[in-house]
């Protein structure tokens, strides 16, 4: 009987020590799943100080910057979950007197600061800081029934003071032309009349104004007689590009100082950008953004001009 109780006992003795190896093995599988699943999870991109990114950043401006601000945005969020970009328009001006009065992170813009902030905003542009991003280059174009391929420089200036008013006068179809404009506050109509007109000129009766380049796109492509210009990034068959003075406004012409109507793309910051800003802004100069996203969307690569051009718009050969 003795013998029987002490083969009881050394049972259960081997039992809860099984039992309890069991358990501990189950909280290590735990612990290695738990593990496994971490490494697993994709882990944000660090900031040159070590930590995560994290926050929000709010642009506005240009719309013909906007497609590659976008584009860019959402690659560096698809990297940085804590981050949020949200990128908005309303023109150059717009963007340059927001981020002027700290209402935005980003100022997307077209022009100089020194050139749209003049007068009373002269000392608020002197505070913001120029982070050029591409080039991009504007083109006259016309709704594809014009009959069209190019046009002077005298001709587009008669044309935009109303001097012409028929396609026909320049060789093209007898029908009346539509100008589609962009208002004062916007970046792309200073670059074109700057560099493509030579003047600043006046808004005519029964012309009309769009604030977005898509909406110009849209309008040219489907009203008869229409003539207006958007940045290269835009440009599809639903228009008609038109040559300027016979050159066409092409990459390969922008970068070599041939075609004139060009300017850089400027995202300004009001004062040194914060961490997450900076980020952003040195994640736009890298050789991914500068040789896909801004090649892909129709920008240049600001170092791949063979001219540059100042504030005051002299172009000089590098």
């Amino acid at each position: 009987m003795q013998f029987r109780k002490s083969w009881i006992m050394a049972l259960a003795l081997t039992s809860v020590v099984a039992l309890s190896a069991c358990g501990n093995n189950g909280n290590n599988a735990a612990t290695n799943n738990g593990g496994n699943n971490a490494a697993a999870t994709n882990t944000p991109t660090e900031s040159s100080s070590g930590s995560v990114l994290s926050g929000s950043i709010l642009a506005s401006g240009s719309t013909a910057l906007q497609p590659l601000v976008e584009q860019v945005a959402e690659s560096f969020m698809d990297a940085n979950n804590g981050v949020d970009i949200q990128v908005q328009g309303g023109g150059s001006g717009t963007g340059l007197t927001q981020v002027a009065e700290k209402q935005v992170d980003i100022g997307n813009s077209d022009v100089f600061a020194e050139e749209k902030l003049k007068d009373a905003d002269a000392e608020k542009a002197k505070a913001l800081v120029d982070h050029q991003v591409a080039v991009v280059a504007i083109a006259a174009v016309s709704n594809p029934d014009a009959g069209v391929d190019s046009l002077t420089k005298q001709q587009l200036v008669d044309i935009f003071t109303g001097k012409i008013t028929n396609w026909k006068d320049v060789g093209g179809a007898d029908q009346a032309i539509q100008i589609i404009n962009r208002p004062s506050s916007s970046g792309t109509r200073a670059t074109f009349e700057a560099f493509a007109l030579g003047t600043k000129t006046e808004d005519l009766q029964g012309s009309v104004q769009e604030d977005s380049s898509g909406t110009v796109k849209k309008m040219i492509g489907e009203t008869p007689g229409a003539i207006g210009y958007l940045a290269l990034s835009y440009l599809d068959d639903t228009v008609k590009t038109l040559n300027y003075d016979g050159v066409e406004p092409s990459v390969d012409n922008v970068i070599s100082g041939k075609y004139p109507v060009w300017a850089y793309e400027h995202m300004y910051t009001n004062g040194e950008p914060n961490e997450i800003v900076k980020a952003f802004l040195d994640y736009m100069l890298t050789d991914e953004v500068q040789n896909g996203d801004v090649v892909d969307l129709g920008y240049i690569p600001a170092n791949q001009m063979q001219v540059s051009r100042d504030v005051e718009g002299n172009v000089t050969t590098k």
